[in-house]
């Protein structure tokens, strides 16, 4: 596992620099670096603006008793799609909004959940309660 993980961090920083050395030389140095300062900035805003509406949803829902199962897997989308914004980048700045605009996360929040459901019903994920 240790071993993709490297492979998927070292791929990853390699298309990133390509990014910023291809977007760089079309653009300029200095516009590329105001661009990825400008959707860092972005980035922050929005995660802060959908956080915010997620964690009123989320209470919303528990003041009801409802399991708020959908919530908290859009919270945890938003949270990874805004540290993707934080990161320099256009790869990961392009993943981050896809995270973090509300139909593109409703739809990967459904393909997740699927997926989950998947790993739980083979047998890949077991949950143990102990009282």
């Amino acid at each position: 596992m240790l071993r993709y993980l490297i492979i998927l961090i070292v791929v990853g920083f390699g298309l990133e620099l390509w990014g910023l050395i291809t977007v760089g030389s079309l653009i300029g140095g200095w516009n590329t670096v105001l661009l990825v300062i400008l959707t860092g900035l972005l980035g922050a805003w929005l995660a802060k603006q959908q956080g915010v509406q997620v964690l009123r949803t989320l209470q919303f829902q528990l003041s009801r008793g409802q399991m708020p199962t959908e919530t908290i897997i859009d919270g945890v989308l938003i949270l990874v799609g805004g540290m993707l914004l934080l990161l320099p980048g256009f790869v990961s700045d392009v993943i981050g909004l896809i995270l973090l605009i509300p139909y593109t996360r409703m739809i990967l929040r459904h393909l997740l959940k699927q997926w989950l459901w998947y790993l739980i019903s083979s047998g890949r994920i077991r949950f143990f309660f102990r009282r």
